[in-house]
């Protein structure tokens, strides 16, 4: 059986719209550059952190821009799928990544790959 809903009764039909004034604020810049800077920070980015960066000298992996770059997506190929500790690698290098604080832990050279058994990670990103 379906019971009928009884009409709303108190609310009044609208009578006119008055369109809304905007106001100028002095403050919009201001706004203008905590967005700006809000955007910058939900932006993936990575860092090395001292021992990875000493791993990379030792092992002559030089961190360039595009590397950075391809570990920046990586993270963010890894973050949408819920990873938190990823093996980033191509055939030349590897890098080990705790992905919600974006940080390189080690990194590894080709001859190294061949010896290692990698642990404590829930991914794998080929590099781009």
């Amino acid at each position: 059986m379906i019971d009928k809903i009884p009409p709303i009764s108190g609310v009044s039909e609208v009578q006119s719209v008055q369109p809304v004034q905007r106001v100028q604020r002095q403050g919009g810049a201001q706004f203008g550059a905590l967005l700006q800077r809000e955007i910058q920070r939900s932006e993936p980015s990575i860092a090395f952190s001292k021992h990875a960066m000493t791993r990379a000298e030792e092992r002559g992996i030089e961190v360039t821009p595009a590397l950075m770059g391809q570990l920046a997506d990586s993270v963010e190929r890894a973050q949408a799928k819920g990873a938190t500790n990823i093996l980033a690698f191509d055939a030349t290098r590897a890098f080990i990544i705790n992905v919600p604080h974006g940080r390189v832990i080690t990194t590894m050279s080709q001859e190294e790959m061949e010896e290692n058994i990698f642990t404590n990670i829930d991914g794998a990103v080929l590099l781009k």
